[in-house]
């Protein structure tokens, strides 16, 4: 019962956050001078965003099995991976650099603690498995690494970057490689943690259906 109701949850407050982030986003955006086409690749070029969607569609599988994809062991613990940093990056990285009033400041709550926090309760709960291995670690390294170059590849062209450390007009590139090593090393530790505590989690609940 608690199983489904951490999905249910997180799939109500994600897509709602998510909505409601577009909704405040786009307008805001386009009231800075961008076009709407262009507010909505500006919604979308957040990493948060993008890993909140892929936590959306995990809870989706959970409860009634599509996307399939997403029923995968590895891929749902590449998204706990990803959500853990996500709310880590922002609490040690930018909770500081701004102020969200109103409808932001329940969309950053919503998007960096709440949707992390059930979804790691969840994975606990429910989705580690004792399946994981140490090879999946650089497979979940790919999407940040994707991510990381896609914003790179596009900054010299929308004459911006989402996060202020990516900034290469403001930080020098050493300053930049340190922070992204950081962030790297950061997704290798909680990629191994995963690994460890699903190990962990899959043996006792293999001895508690043993015990039966």
């Amino acid at each position: 019962m608690m199983v489904r109701v951490l999905n249910l949850a997180g799939v109500v407050i994600g897509l709602f956050a998510l909505t409601l982030q577009f909704a405040i986003t786009v307008p805001a955006s386009m009231e800075n001078g961008r076009s709407l086409g262009g507010s909505i690749i500006y919604y979308f070029s957040f990493f948060t965003i993008l890993t909140n969607i892929l936590v959306v569609l995990t809870h989706l599988a959970a409860l009634g099995g599509r996307p399939a994809f997403f029923r995968r062991p590895e891929v749902r613990a590449g998204v706990a991976v990803a959500i853990a940093a996500v709310g880590l990056v922002y609490y040690l990285l930018l909770a500081d650099l701004w102020r969200p009033q109103g409808l932001f400041l329940l969309c950053d709550m919503l998007l960096h603690y709440a949707a992390p926090a059930l979804f790691l309760a969840w994975w606990l709960l429910a989705g580690a498995d004792g399946s994981l291995r140490w090879r999946h670690i650089p497979y979940w390294l790919a999407y940040p690494v994707g991510y990381l170059l896609y914003v790179l590849a596009r900054a010299p062209i929308a004459g911006e970057v989402p996060y202020p450390f990516l900034d290469t007009r403001v930080l020098g590139f050493g300053e930049i490689l340190l922070t992204v090593g950081g962030i790297a090393l950061l997704f290798l530790v909680l990629g191994s943690l995963a690994v460890l505590v699903d190990d962990f989690l899959g043996v006792r609940r293999r001895s508690a259906r043993t015990a039966r």
